[in-house]
Formats: C-alpha cells, structure tokens, sequence
C-alpha cells in the first residue's frame, strides 16, 4: 500500500496478540543513503519511543506489532543511534537542485508499506505545495539540505518569491521541528 507520512500521524499501534493500543505514530526515521523507512517514532505512555520496521506485522489502519517490547527508545540500537547522529534527516528539510535552487522544505513523504521504501518527497514553499519529487532524483542527503538533479527545478523561479523565503529563513521563521 503507498501511503503518506501525513496520514499516518496518529495512528494506532497495536498489539498483535491483544489488539491492545500501545501508541500513537508520530514520524519516521528515513535513511538517508539508501531511502528506506528504518522504524516509527510513536507516542507512549513513557513518552517517545521507536519502532523499527523489522517488527512491524501488518500495516492497515493501524499497524500491528508483533512484540510490544519492539517498542523502545532509539538509543537502544546502536546502528540507528550512529545514524541518527549524523543528523542527515529528509522530512523537514530543504530541498535544493544541483545548481543551487531552493524547492522547498520536505514536509511529506511517500512510501510503500510492503518495503518501506519512499517513493516520492512533497516540498512545501511559502504555504504553498510544489511540485513533488521522486525519490529516484535524489542525489544526496546532507546536513543541510536534500539534493536532486537539476531537472526537477521550476521552468522559471520568481526571484521575489526566493528573497521572501530567504528572508524568512534568515529570522528563523518557516522552519518547524519535527
């Protein structure tokens, strides 16, 4: 099934064997090498934990865990723990071509729920939804920014648009935590 990360916030987790609520979903943990989903953060009673897909059973309109003790704090798996130090995330963060260009902050993502692979990145510009992006145009994930090939740029950017938004940046408006 392709779904997005925005609809799945909030949604259930369950337990397997008791269909009993453990938590909520609350975002995803991409790798940014190689474009999978590595787990869920979601929301318990202690707080934020992590979910990795290794332990997920079934994805329908919640997901179905095999082990409620799957659910931990990242920092207990130490390869996800190194690769979360490198802080290389890909929801939330800017979107730019080759060259340069600014096409918006990630704030969406698609991916399928057989293979947890994305598939596609939704940048937001200005309150405005862009033009998506393909996962496959992806050239490189750093600290500050998602690289794609320039082909994935506007037919013609309005230099106004791009000051307001460097603008806004340079206050610290239009980025949020997530």
């Amino acid at each position: 099934m392709h779904v997005r990360l925005s609809m799945c916030i909030g949604m259930p987790v369950l337990d397997e064997r008791s269909d009993e609520a453990l938590a909520s979903v609350t975002g995803i943990f991409a790798h940014p090498d190689l474009a999978t989903l590595e787990g869920l953060f979601v929301m318990t009673t202690r707080g934020e934990e992590f979910l990795a897909v290794s332990d997920i059973a079934h994805w329908g309109r919640s997901v179905v865990v095999r082990d409620p003790d799957a659910i931990a704090p990242l920092e207990e798996r130490v390869r996800l723990s190194a690769l979360w130090d490198e802080a290389r995330p890909i929801v939330n963060q800017r979107i730019v071509t080759e060259g340069g260009m600014f096409l918006g902050r990630c704030k969406d993502v698609q991916f399928e729920t057989d293979t947890f692979r994305m598939e596609w990145l939704f940048p937001r510009k200005m309150l405005r939804w862009q033009r998506p992006v393909p996962v496959t145009a992806v050239v490189e994930v750093t600290v500050d920014a998602v690289k794609v090939r320039d082909t994935y740029a506007p037919a013609q950017a309005l230099p106004e648009e791009e000051a307001a938004m460097s603008a806004l940046e340079a206050i610290g408006g239009g980025t949020t935590v997530g």
